[in-house]
Protein backbone atom coordinates (compact mmCIF):
# COMPACT_ATOMS: atom_id res chain seq x y z
CA UNK A 1 0.00 0.00 0.00
CA UNK A 2 3.02 2.59 0.60
CA UNK A 3 4.83 1.71 -2.42
CA UNK A 4 1.33 2.00 -4.71
CA UNK A 5 0.70 5.53 -2.73
CA UNK A 6 4.27 6.45 -3.43
CA UNK A 7 4.12 5.58 -6.84
CA UNK A 8 0.63 7.21 -7.49
CA UNK A 9 2.19 11.04 -5.76
CA UNK A 10 5.32 10.14 -7.95
CA UNK A 11 3.14 10.24 -10.99
CA UNK A 12 1.00 12.91 -10.15
CA UNK A 13 4.32 15.13 -9.06
CA UNK A 14 5.93 14.35 -12.19
CA UNK A 15 2.48 15.07 -14.34
CA UNK A 16 2.52 18.67 -12.42
CA UNK A 17 6.84 19.32 -12.97
CA UNK A 18 6.35 18.54 -16.82
CA UNK A 19 3.48 20.84 -17.42
CA UNK A 20 5.23 23.28 -15.71
CA UNK A 21 8.21 23.24 -17.49
CA UNK A 22 6.12 23.20 -20.86
CA UNK A 23 4.56 26.69 -19.37
CA UNK A 24 8.05 27.99 -18.21
CA UNK A 25 8.97 26.95 -21.98
CA UNK A 26 6.32 28.41 -23.72
CA UNK A 27 5.43 31.68 -21.66
CA UNK A 28 9.16 32.46 -22.75
CA UNK A 29 8.73 33.07 -26.47
CA UNK A 30 7.35 35.70 -28.28
CA UNK A 31 3.70 35.07 -28.56
CA UNK A 32 0.77 37.07 -29.05
CA UNK A 33 -1.15 38.10 -25.49
CA UNK A 34 -4.33 35.81 -26.64
CA UNK A 35 -1.82 32.62 -27.18
CA UNK A 36 -0.18 33.69 -23.55
CA UNK A 37 -3.94 33.78 -21.79
CA UNK A 38 -4.73 30.92 -23.33
CA UNK A 39 -1.43 28.66 -22.67
CA UNK A 40 -1.97 29.59 -18.54
CA UNK A 41 -5.48 28.40 -18.78
CA UNK A 42 -4.74 24.87 -21.22
CA UNK A 43 -1.92 24.63 -19.27
CA UNK A 44 -3.56 24.58 -15.58
CA UNK A 45 -6.83 22.49 -17.30
CA UNK A 46 -4.11 19.62 -18.19
CA UNK A 47 -2.81 19.80 -14.77
CA UNK A 48 -5.90 19.46 -13.15
CA UNK A 49 -7.45 17.01 -15.78
CA UNK A 50 -3.65 14.93 -15.83
CA UNK A 51 -4.63 14.60 -11.71
CA UNK A 52 -8.08 13.47 -11.98
CA UNK A 53 -7.46 11.17 -14.95
CA UNK A 54 -4.30 9.49 -13.27
CA UNK A 55 -6.95 8.52 -10.10
CA UNK A 56 -9.91 7.54 -12.46
CA UNK A 57 -7.78 5.27 -14.90
CA UNK A 58 -5.72 3.54 -11.79
CA UNK A 59 -8.01 3.96 -8.82
CA UNK A 60 -4.71 5.23 -6.62
CA UNK A 61 -2.68 2.13 -7.95
CA UNK A 62 -0.41 2.81 -10.61
CA UNK A 63 1.12 -0.88 -11.12
CA UNK A 64 -1.85 -2.06 -12.34
CA UNK A 65 -1.63 -0.43 -15.62
CA UNK A 66 2.07 -2.54 -15.80
CA UNK A 67 0.44 -5.96 -14.51
CA UNK A 68 -2.51 -6.04 -16.56
CA UNK A 69 -2.65 -9.17 -19.03
CA UNK A 70 -4.39 -6.83 -21.26
CA UNK A 71 -1.89 -4.61 -23.67
CA UNK A 72 -4.73 -1.92 -24.76
CA UNK A 73 -3.17 0.47 -26.96
CA UNK A 74 -4.41 3.31 -24.19
CA UNK A 75 -2.65 1.15 -21.68
CA UNK A 76 0.55 1.63 -23.19
CA UNK A 77 0.64 5.30 -24.13
CA UNK A 78 -0.69 5.55 -20.21
CA UNK A 79 1.89 3.29 -19.13
CA UNK A 80 5.06 5.09 -21.20
CA UNK A 81 3.52 8.50 -19.57
CA UNK A 82 3.72 7.50 -16.37
CA UNK A 83 7.18 6.22 -16.91
CA UNK A 84 7.83 9.92 -18.25
CA UNK A 85 6.33 10.91 -14.80
CA UNK A 86 8.50 8.96 -12.80
CA UNK A 87 11.31 10.15 -14.16
CA UNK A 88 10.31 13.38 -13.83
CA UNK A 89 9.43 13.55 -10.47
CA UNK A 90 12.22 11.40 -8.90
CA UNK A 91 15.16 11.80 -11.24
CA UNK A 92 14.97 15.08 -13.04
CA UNK A 93 13.45 17.45 -10.39
CA UNK A 94 15.28 16.50 -7.70
CA UNK A 95 18.64 16.64 -9.61
CA UNK A 96 18.01 20.02 -10.78
CA UNK A 97 16.76 21.30 -7.39
CA UNK A 98 19.76 19.76 -5.67
CA UNK A 99 22.16 20.97 -8.35
CA UNK A 100 20.59 24.66 -7.79
CA UNK A 101 21.16 24.24 -3.96
CA UNK A 102 24.43 23.23 -4.10
CA UNK A 103 25.39 25.99 -6.39
CA UNK A 104 27.65 28.82 -4.81
CA UNK A 105 27.84 32.07 -5.49
CA UNK A 106 30.14 33.15 -8.58
CA UNK A 107 33.18 34.94 -7.62
CA UNK A 108 32.19 37.82 -9.67
CA UNK A 109 29.89 38.79 -6.49
CA UNK A 110 32.25 40.10 -3.95
CA UNK A 111 29.63 41.26 -1.25
CA UNK A 112 25.88 41.14 -1.58
CA UNK A 113 24.08 43.48 1.23
CA UNK A 114 19.96 44.02 1.82
CA UNK A 115 18.04 45.58 3.65
CA UNK A 116 14.29 45.56 3.71
CA UNK A 117 11.65 48.52 3.67
CA UNK A 118 8.12 47.58 4.74
CA UNK A 119 6.54 50.26 2.72
CA UNK A 120 2.88 49.80 4.00
CA UNK A 121 4.50 50.08 7.69
CA UNK A 122 6.34 53.00 6.25
CA UNK A 123 3.00 54.67 5.20
CA UNK A 124 0.74 53.42 7.41
CA UNK A 125 -1.48 51.47 5.43
CA UNK A 126 -1.69 48.95 2.80
CA UNK A 127 -1.34 50.26 -0.59
CA UNK A 128 -3.10 47.69 -2.48
CA UNK A 129 -4.76 49.92 -5.08
CA UNK A 130 -7.46 49.18 -7.46
CA UNK A 131 -5.76 46.85 -10.25
CA UNK A 132 -8.14 43.99 -11.50
CA UNK A 133 -6.00 41.47 -8.73
CA UNK A 134 -5.76 43.90 -5.95
CA UNK A 135 -7.25 41.01 -4.04
CA UNK A 136 -4.77 38.67 -3.70
CA UNK A 137 -2.71 41.29 -1.84
CA UNK A 138 -4.89 40.85 1.47
CA UNK A 139 -3.54 37.42 1.38
CA UNK A 140 -2.09 36.69 4.79
CA UNK A 141 1.86 36.42 4.46
CA UNK A 142 1.75 38.31 1.08
CA UNK A 143 5.33 40.48 0.99
CA UNK A 144 4.12 42.55 -2.04
CA UNK A 145 4.77 45.87 0.28
CA UNK A 146 8.19 44.46 1.56
CA UNK A 147 10.95 45.88 -0.63
CA UNK A 148 14.37 44.43 -0.42
CA UNK A 149 17.18 46.93 -1.19
CA UNK A 150 19.87 44.78 -2.40
CA UNK A 151 23.97 46.57 -2.89
CA UNK A 152 26.06 44.09 -4.77
CA UNK A 153 29.83 44.20 -5.26
CA UNK A 154 30.70 42.97 -8.70
CA UNK A 155 33.89 42.46 -9.57
CA UNK A 156 34.91 42.13 -13.59
CA UNK A 157 37.91 41.80 -15.20
CA UNK A 158 37.39 44.18 -18.27
CA UNK A 159 36.13 46.92 -16.45
CA UNK A 160 38.70 50.00 -16.94
CA UNK A 161 40.20 51.28 -13.47
CA UNK A 162 38.84 54.21 -13.92
CA UNK A 163 35.11 52.87 -13.41
CA UNK A 164 36.33 51.71 -9.83
CA UNK A 165 33.14 52.13 -7.77
CA UNK A 166 31.09 52.83 -10.48
CA UNK A 167 27.00 52.18 -9.89
CA UNK A 168 24.24 51.46 -11.58
CA UNK A 169 20.71 51.25 -10.37
CA UNK A 170 18.91 48.44 -11.95
CA UNK A 171 15.49 48.54 -12.20
CA UNK A 172 12.83 46.07 -13.82
CA UNK A 173 9.73 44.89 -14.10
CA UNK A 174 7.35 48.08 -12.62
CA UNK A 175 4.23 46.48 -13.63
CA UNK A 176 1.69 49.32 -13.30
CA UNK A 177 -1.95 48.54 -13.69
CA UNK A 178 -3.18 49.70 -10.24
CA UNK A 179 -2.06 47.31 -7.33
CA UNK A 180 0.23 48.58 -6.05
CA UNK A 181 -1.44 52.09 -5.77
CA UNK A 182 1.24 54.94 -6.92
CA UNK A 183 2.37 55.76 -4.05
CA UNK A 184 4.31 52.83 -3.21
CA UNK A 185 6.03 53.41 -6.34
CA UNK A 186 6.09 57.15 -5.64
CA UNK A 187 8.13 55.38 -1.80
CA UNK A 188 10.02 53.38 -3.97
CA UNK A 189 11.69 56.16 -6.21
CA UNK A 190 12.20 58.34 -3.67
CA UNK A 191 14.46 55.80 -1.65
CA UNK A 192 15.51 54.87 -5.12
CA UNK A 193 17.02 58.49 -5.63
CA UNK A 194 19.18 59.19 -2.38
CA UNK A 195 21.08 55.92 -3.59
CA UNK A 196 22.64 58.91 -5.91
CA UNK A 197 23.85 56.07 -8.87
CA UNK A 198 25.49 56.77 -11.60
CA UNK A 199 23.78 55.13 -14.23
CA UNK A 200 20.40 53.76 -13.96
CA UNK A 201 18.76 50.41 -16.20
CA UNK A 202 15.12 49.97 -16.56
CA UNK A 203 14.68 46.79 -17.98
CA UNK A 204 11.04 46.25 -18.73
CA UNK A 205 7.50 45.87 -18.54
CA UNK A 206 7.41 49.68 -17.27
CA UNK A 207 3.52 48.94 -18.16
CA UNK A 208 0.48 46.41 -17.21
CA UNK A 209 -1.99 48.22 -18.07
CA UNK A 210 -4.06 50.82 -20.77
CA UNK A 211 -4.69 53.05 -18.19
CA UNK A 212 -1.43 53.63 -16.27
CA UNK A 213 0.77 55.47 -18.95
CA UNK A 214 0.19 58.60 -16.99
CA UNK A 215 1.50 56.81 -14.10
CA UNK A 216 5.26 56.95 -15.95
CA UNK A 217 6.71 59.98 -16.29
CA UNK A 218 5.32 61.57 -11.90
CA UNK A 219 6.80 58.20 -10.44
CA UNK A 220 10.25 57.63 -12.58
CA UNK A 221 11.03 61.69 -12.32
CA UNK A 222 11.48 60.90 -9.10
CA UNK A 223 14.83 59.29 -9.74
CA UNK A 224 18.46 60.67 -9.94
CA UNK A 225 21.16 60.07 -11.62
CA UNK A 226 24.93 61.68 -11.78
CA UNK A 227 25.34 60.29 -15.97
CA UNK A 228 22.57 59.01 -17.64
CA UNK A 229 19.39 56.35 -17.63
CA UNK A 230 18.28 54.17 -20.08
CA UNK A 231 15.60 51.38 -20.39
CA UNK A 232 14.14 48.72 -22.96
CA UNK A 233 11.30 47.52 -23.16
CA UNK A 234 9.39 44.16 -22.39
CA UNK A 235 6.86 42.07 -23.56
CA UNK A 236 4.06 43.84 -21.66
CA UNK A 237 4.85 47.30 -22.78
CA UNK A 238 4.35 45.65 -26.40
CA UNK A 239 0.82 44.59 -25.40
CA UNK A 240 0.43 48.44 -24.35
CA UNK A 241 1.10 50.35 -26.84
CA UNK A 242 4.95 50.72 -26.60
CA UNK A 243 5.60 53.66 -28.72
CA UNK A 244 3.66 55.41 -26.30
CA UNK A 245 6.15 53.98 -23.38
CA UNK A 246 8.79 55.08 -24.97
CA UNK A 247 7.73 58.30 -25.45
CA UNK A 248 6.99 58.78 -21.80
CA UNK A 249 10.58 57.37 -20.70
CA UNK A 250 12.14 60.16 -23.04
CA UNK A 251 10.10 62.41 -21.01
CA UNK A 252 11.87 61.36 -17.85
CA UNK A 253 14.93 61.82 -19.81
CA UNK A 254 15.59 58.06 -19.67
CA UNK A 255 16.44 56.91 -23.48
CA UNK A 256 14.51 54.49 -24.63
CA UNK A 257 17.48 52.49 -26.64
CA UNK A 258 15.45 49.70 -28.35
CA UNK A 259 17.30 47.07 -30.22
CA UNK A 260 20.32 50.00 -30.66
CA UNK A 261 23.48 51.07 -28.97
CA UNK A 262 24.82 54.00 -27.57
CA UNK A 263 28.51 54.85 -27.19
CA UNK A 264 29.02 57.73 -23.73
CA UNK A 265 32.34 58.42 -22.10
CA UNK A 266 32.53 57.52 -18.21
CA UNK A 267 35.29 59.14 -16.08
CA UNK A 268 37.40 59.36 -19.50
CA UNK A 269 36.67 55.89 -20.89
CA UNK A 270 34.21 54.36 -23.41
CA UNK A 271 31.23 52.82 -22.41
CA UNK A 272 28.64 51.21 -24.97
CA UNK A 273 25.36 50.50 -23.57
CA UNK A 274 23.38 47.95 -25.54
CA UNK A 275 19.92 46.90 -25.53
CA UNK A 276 18.20 44.11 -26.70
CA UNK A 277 14.49 43.72 -26.31
CA UNK A 278 14.24 40.63 -28.13
CA UNK A 279 12.22 37.99 -28.77
CA UNK A 280 8.90 40.74 -28.10
CA UNK A 281 11.00 43.58 -30.76
CA UNK A 282 13.03 42.74 -33.28
CA UNK A 283 15.17 43.09 -35.24
CA UNK A 284 18.32 42.21 -32.79
CA UNK A 285 20.93 44.81 -32.04
CA UNK A 286 23.17 44.72 -35.20
CA UNK A 287 26.98 45.12 -33.34
CA UNK A 288 29.03 44.91 -36.52
CA UNK A 289 30.07 48.62 -36.42
CA UNK A 290 31.06 48.92 -32.50
CA UNK A 291 34.16 49.35 -31.61
CA UNK A 292 36.08 46.13 -30.73
CA UNK A 293 38.25 46.25 -26.90
CA UNK A 294 35.27 49.14 -25.14
CA UNK A 295 33.56 47.32 -22.41
CA UNK A 296 29.61 46.63 -23.30
CA UNK A 297 26.58 46.29 -20.53
CA UNK A 298 23.49 45.48 -22.14
CA UNK A 299 20.08 45.99 -21.21
CA UNK A 300 17.68 42.81 -21.82
CA UNK A 301 14.63 42.34 -20.59
CA UNK A 302 15.09 38.60 -20.16
CA UNK A 303 17.81 36.39 -19.33
CA UNK A 304 16.85 34.22 -21.75
CA UNK A 305 18.91 36.63 -23.95
CA UNK A 306 22.10 35.22 -22.48
CA UNK A 307 23.62 33.16 -25.27
CA UNK A 308 23.48 36.41 -27.81
CA UNK A 309 25.66 38.41 -25.29
CA UNK A 310 27.73 35.95 -24.98
CA UNK A 311 28.58 35.46 -28.30
CA UNK A 312 28.59 39.24 -28.90
CA UNK A 313 30.99 39.49 -25.93
CA UNK A 314 29.13 41.41 -23.27
CA UNK A 315 30.74 42.28 -20.07
CA UNK A 316 27.49 42.40 -18.43
CA UNK A 317 24.09 41.61 -19.33
CA UNK A 318 21.17 42.91 -16.35
CA UNK A 319 17.70 41.57 -16.89
CA UNK A 320 14.41 41.08 -15.32
CA UNK A 321 11.26 38.89 -16.80
CA UNK A 322 10.97 36.35 -14.34
CA UNK A 323 10.06 37.40 -11.03
CA UNK A 324 12.20 35.03 -9.36
CA UNK A 325 9.34 33.35 -9.67
CA UNK A 326 7.19 35.74 -7.19
CA UNK A 327 6.88 32.86 -5.13
CA UNK A 328 9.34 30.42 -3.79
CA UNK A 329 8.49 27.35 -2.11
CA UNK A 330 10.82 25.82 0.73
CA UNK A 331 14.66 24.51 -0.11
CA UNK A 332 12.59 24.09 -3.81
CA UNK A 333 13.21 27.40 -4.54
CA UNK A 334 11.45 28.78 -7.70
CA UNK A 335 8.49 27.19 -9.97
CA UNK A 336 7.04 28.87 -12.76
CA UNK A 337 9.55 30.79 -14.04
CA UNK A 338 8.59 32.48 -17.64
CA UNK A 339 12.07 31.28 -19.32
CA UNK A 340 12.75 29.07 -22.08
CA UNK A 341 16.07 27.75 -19.30
CA UNK A 342 12.86 27.08 -16.70
CA UNK A 343 14.66 27.87 -13.35
CA UNK A 344 18.43 28.35 -14.56
CA UNK A 345 18.38 32.08 -14.16
CA UNK A 346 15.58 32.93 -12.19
CA UNK A 347 17.18 35.27 -10.05
CA UNK A 348 20.43 36.43 -8.93
CA UNK A 349 24.08 36.55 -10.52
CA UNK A 350 25.28 34.01 -13.34
CA UNK A 351 29.01 34.41 -13.95
CA UNK A 352 29.26 32.30 -17.70
CA UNK A 353 32.33 33.98 -19.45
CA UNK A 354 32.54 36.40 -21.25
CA UNK A 355 29.64 37.73 -19.73
CA UNK A 356 28.18 38.25 -16.05
CA UNK A 357 24.24 38.44 -15.97
CA UNK A 358 22.29 39.99 -13.07
CA UNK A 359 18.58 38.87 -13.04
CA UNK A 360 16.61 41.05 -10.76
CA UNK A 361 13.49 40.07 -8.67
CA UNK A 362 11.62 43.11 -9.75
CA UNK A 363 9.69 45.46 -8.22
CA UNK A 364 5.45 44.04 -9.33
CA UNK A 365 3.98 42.07 -11.37
CA UNK A 366 0.72 41.00 -13.24
CA UNK A 367 -0.80 39.43 -10.28
CA UNK A 368 0.17 41.45 -6.80
CA UNK A 369 2.31 37.82 -4.91
CA UNK A 370 5.34 37.02 -3.29
CA UNK A 371 6.15 34.97 -1.03
CA UNK A 372 9.25 33.97 0.12
CA UNK A 373 10.53 36.45 -2.74
CA UNK A 374 10.29 39.91 -1.87
CA UNK A 375 10.73 42.50 -4.50
CA UNK A 376 13.89 44.18 -5.61
CA UNK A 377 15.68 47.19 -6.32
CA UNK A 378 19.58 46.57 -7.36
CA UNK A 379 22.28 48.91 -6.36
CA UNK A 380 25.53 47.10 -8.46
CA UNK A 381 28.54 48.44 -7.43
CA UNK A 382 31.63 47.93 -10.12
CA UNK A 383 35.00 47.09 -8.87
CA UNK A 384 38.04 46.39 -11.96
CA UNK A 385 39.78 43.23 -11.43
CA UNK A 386 40.51 39.53 -11.87
CA UNK A 387 38.35 36.76 -10.38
Amino acid sequence: MALSLLLFAGACLGHVAILVASHNFWYGLKLPRAAVEAMHVLHGLAALAGLFGLWLLTGGDVLNVFQSPEHDLWRIALGTYIVLCWLAAFVAFPALTIRRRLRGQPAVLVSNHTHTVDVAKRLGFKPIGLGMFRHLARLPGNEVFRVDFAERLLRLPRLPLAWDGLTILHLTDLHFNGSPDRIFFDQVMDLCGEMEPDLVAVTGDVLDSPEHHRWIVPVLRRLRWRIAAFAVLGNHDRWYDGHLVRRRLRRCDILPLGNTWRRLEVRGEPLLVIGNEGPWFGPPPDLSDCPPGVFRLCLSHTPDNMPWARRNAIDLMLAGHVHGGQVRLPLIGSVLVPSRYGRRYDCGTFDEPPTVLHVSRGLSGREPIRYNCRPEVCKLVLQPGAV
